[in-house]
């Protein structure tokens, strides 16, 4: 069949259907990843094809509406900030999702364009379903997962989660229609579309191990946890200057906020050179969209490295717990302090303090050298995470998330 994987946002939101698309792809289907041009590089060699969508995600978290997302302490904060920049943005992409489902026969759709590919895939008279990183359906055992998660009582986080389904469609909510009335469809609302979805059932498979998220028992039919989707990497050995730090002294810690943004990449780094030093552990320092630096002989700074190299060779990692560092990190079987900076960082990271693999986390916006440090030594010098980080990640590594995506492809096209 021919499959288009259609997402937006920032690599984390990316990266994980480039495996999925290569897993599909070796299977016999014709797969197209549809998302920013700034990605295209992440599906070479994979047998994936690519059609770019416009906007660059980078460009506008760094532009002054986008920063103005860390002038919002809450997580409920940050979603409206998002919303309204997301709904600003939606718009543009909307002629090169059509035309890349134009050439599709089914349309595998991230949480961040679901509505509007469901549309387009609606009126287009073709098959669609969801594919999904975090859980975002309402439930009564969590809040939800881009508020931070937590434990607010089984009425309050059904209806948190209400609440959020209703500030994504909100992002859609001009788009929408236009997009009915130009395929033919009749008048809809984006809400309206939203319960339509979820009375049919419209199935959603999450990229995530049940050992780490169990599917909640009060979700509808149709909505399913099968396990991780990992990226696809070309480069079978690392660079020449990370063998050779490595090699140079003990195992050191990975430090890394992924595609997050900071206020002051100056200062923090500092910070996290302090505290790595005052534990008395070496540093590998990731760049990332928000600059991190650091200089010294038991440092040392990097761009893109692939974290499934990477992480099996450190001590721990200190992360942004984005929910594809936070799979990398389990995958590797290693301790970790989440640093969780916005939308669903707190929920990750709740996630691994609650799984034994993390002491506790350093949000970004109460980081001290004395916070970081002291959660260093727990997590690398207590050996019950590292324990448990090995026995979780050895039952990670044995999951097959790819596999239900596939078999429910092979139904359609049977």
């Amino acid at each position: 069949m021919r499959v288009a994987i259609m997402t937006a946002g920032s690599r984390g939101d990316v990266a994980p259907y480039t495996g999925l698309g290569h897993r599909l792809a070796q299977a016999g289907h014709e797969v197209t990843l549809v998302t920013h041009a700034r990605f295209e590089p992440l599906v070479a060699g994979s047998g994936v094809r690519f059609h770019a969508l416009p906007l660059d995600p980078r460009a506008e978290l760094e532009s002054p509406r986008g920063r103005g997302l860390h002038r919002s302490a809450s997580g409920a904060g940050k979603l409206v900030r998002v919303v309204d920049l997301a709904r600003r943005l939606v718009g543009r992409m909307t002629e090169d999702l059509l035309s890349a489902a134009r050439d599709a026969e089914v349309l595998l759709l991230s949480a961040s364009l679901a509505p509007l590919g469901h549309t387009i895939a609606e009126g287009l008279r073709m098959p669609s379903m969801g594919v999904y990183l975090q859980p975002l359906a309402g439930t009564r055992e969590f809040a939800p997962a881009v508020l931070g998660g937590g434990r607010w009582g089984g009425t309050a986080n059904r209806l948190a989660g209400h609440g959020v389904s209703l500030a994504v469609e909100h992002v859609f909510a001009a788009t929408v229609p236009r997009v009915r009335e130009r395929l033919g469809l009749p008048p809809l609302r984006s809400a309206a579309a939203r319960r339509a979805r979820e009375r049919r059932h419209w199935p959603v498979h999450h990229g995530f191990s049940p050992l780490v998220v169990p599917r909640p028992r009060d979700w509808r039919p149709g909505l399913t946890v099968g396990g991780y989707w990992w990226p696809y990497d070309t480069e079978a050995q690392l660079p020449v200057r990370v063998q050779e730090f490595l090699d140079t002294g003990p195992a050191p810690v990975f430090v890394g906020l992924g595609s997050a943004t900071v206020p002051d990449a100056g200062r923090l780094s500092a910070q996290v050179v302090a505290a790595l030093r005052r534990a008395g552990l070496r540093g590998v320092i990731q760049r990332g969209w928000g600059g991190l630096a650091a200089d010294g002989d038991d440092m040392l700074t990097i761009d893109d490295v692939p974290h499934a190299l990477l992480f099996p060779r450190m001590a721990g990692v200190v992360h942004h717990a984005g929910a594809g560092t936070t799979a990398a990190g389990l995958r590797a079987g290693v301790p970790a302090v989440p640093v969780p900076v916005q939308f669903d960082a707190g929920f990750w990271s709740a996630r691994l303090v609650a799984l034994g693999v993390a002491p506790e986390a350093v949000p970004l916006r109460r980081l001290t050298v004395d916070a970081l440090a002291s959660a260093l030594v727990r997590a690398i010098r207590e050996p019950a995470h590292r324990e448990r980080a090995g026995s979780l990640g050895a039952r990670i590594r044995e999951e097959d998330g790819a596999a239900p995506v596939l078999a429910a492809l092979n139904r359609l096209d049977s």
